[in-house]
């Protein structure tokens, strides 16, 4: 396993460690004091049971008191006679084979009234009390030796068994742990065993679990990237494509004016090198603008009128030589980037302008919250099976309409790359003309 994962293995174990080691030793700690004072006030009722007993007997005027445990002390203390001063009754608490008479009574001292207390007798611990009689102060005391012995076993043995317990629960846990971390060991086997050659694979997401959710999110993931990939790899062989042609041409004519410096190819090389250079500007531009989409960077938003941007294209095809109906065009005001959506309006008028036979027509009206630009020609329409196709990069329905009239293969590609960054979407359809008509959908400015 690897050590960032053994790491998180191990993180698991003793974090959980700690938490066991704080509550078995909090709680053996608690157990060890609930058991002393349990057994303490079991003694300590006993004490009182015996001074109660021994009250009665002395209240009845016995001479003697009855033996009640070999273990207990008693003492009897007088409060002071008619003699006056004080007396003490041992020899008349205790005696006989049966009775409590031990020597160690004779050191007992009297405790507070209505209290028990811990005392020593010639070093053993014992729990006492008194009580005023009319024979004077009685006091009685019981062992705690069984006490403390019973506490301290007890401690021992809770301090044996909870390294065993912590043990036990460690090992437990590195299992579990162990086993948890399994299939994201191999998840992770499976992810990085992809590379850029391999991102077809993907990884097991059978699990109907989390595991599972997050293979699943990682396929997903991996279809993103291999489709970036092939876009990639599509784009840079197409881009390689279109660079060769126009290099080719120029390099062609500059070695016949090489070879036959004396004839008047000069003209014809200027021409040729000015229609390619231009043609490579606009496509390294267009490469360039649909990086920059791309990367998705914010470009400034502001309200735009798409009436303006349609008539000040319709004014510049006019200029063109080419008819253009603008007849359709109503206010229409969008937010957005004003030189993006330009663009985008040029290039679709561009495109119906350069496969029109007679006319354009350019509209713009407001259908709700979107506002829509068509652009329709009537040249030879779209087939229903292209009309997806042609918003890809470098896509041509056939030569004749591209390359001769000087398109790129890039301008509709830039329009559907605009739309999408405001929002937007552009579609092809049937014009009622007879040719293509492409609409351009965008959310309406909420200022309009």
């Amino acid at each position: 396993m690897t050590s960032p994962l053994r790491s998180i293995r191990s993180r698991l174990t003793i974090g959980a460690l700690l938490i066991v080691a704080v509550a078995l030793i909090a709680g053996s700690f608690a157990a060890v004091q609930v058991l002393r004072v349990t057994l303490t006030d079991s003694v300590a009722a006993a004490v009182q049971q015996d001074l109660d007993t021994i009250s009665g007997q002395l209240d009845r005027g016995q001479g003697r008191v009855d033996a009640i445990d070999d273990d207990v002390l008693v003492r009897l203390q007088g409060s002071g006679d008619h003699h006056g001063g004080e007396r003490d009754d041992d020899d008349t608490a205790g005696g006989g084979s049966d009775q409590v008479n031990d020597d160690d009574a004779r050191t007992l001292p009297v405790v507070r009234e209505d209290h028990t207390q811990r005392i020593e007798v010639d070093g053993d611990p014992y729990l006492a009390a008194s009580e005023e009689t009319d024979r004077g102060t009685l006091t009685v005391a019981r062992p705690l030796a069984g006490v403390d012995e019973a506490v301290s076993a007890s401690a021992v043995l809770l301090a044996v068994a909870v390294p065993l317990v912590l043990s036990l629960v460690g090992l437990v846990m590195w299992v579990v742990a162990t086993r948890a971390l399994a299939p994201v060991e191999r998840l992770r086997r499976q992810v990085d065993a992809i590379d850029a050659a391999g991102l077809d694979r993907r990884v097991d997401a059978a699990r109907d679990d989390e595991l599972g959710a997050l293979a699943q999110t990682m396929n997903r993931m991996l279809d993103r990237l291999e489709q970036s990939q092939t876009t990639q790899r599509r784009f840079v062989s197409d881009a390689s494509h279109e660079l060769r042609s126009p290099l080719a041409t120029i390099r062609q004519h500059a070695e016949l004016a090489a070879v036959h410096p004396e004839s008047s190819s000069l003209p014809v090389l200027s021409s040729v090198v000015l229609d390619e250079g231009a043609r490579m500007q606009e496509l390294v531009e267009g490469l360039l603008l649909l990086a920059r989409l791309d990367e998705g960077r914010d470009a400034p938003l502001a309200p735009a009128d798409m009436d303006d941007i349609a008539l000040a294209e319709a004014h510049r095809l006019r200029g063109m030589g080419v008819t253009v109906d603008t007849s359709g065009i109503g206010p229409g005001r969008v937010m957005g980037n004003a030189a993006l959506l330009a663009r985008a309006v040029r290039n679709l008028a561009d495109n119906a302008a350069r496969h029109a036979r007679e006319r354009v027509s350019l509209s713009v009206v407001e259908r709700g919250d979107r506002v829509l630009l068509q652009v329709a020609d009537d040249g030879a329409g779209i087939p229903v099976d292209e009309r997806e196709h042609i918003f890809d990069r470098f896509v041509r329905l056939d030569e004749a309409r591209a390359r001769d009239a000087g398109g790129s293969g890039l301008g509709l590609a830039i329009v559907r790359e605009i739309a999408l960054a405001h929002g937007g979407t552009i579609t092809a359809s049937d014009g009622t003309g007879g040719g293509a008509l492409m609409t351009l959908s965008l959310p309406r400015s909420p200022e309009s």
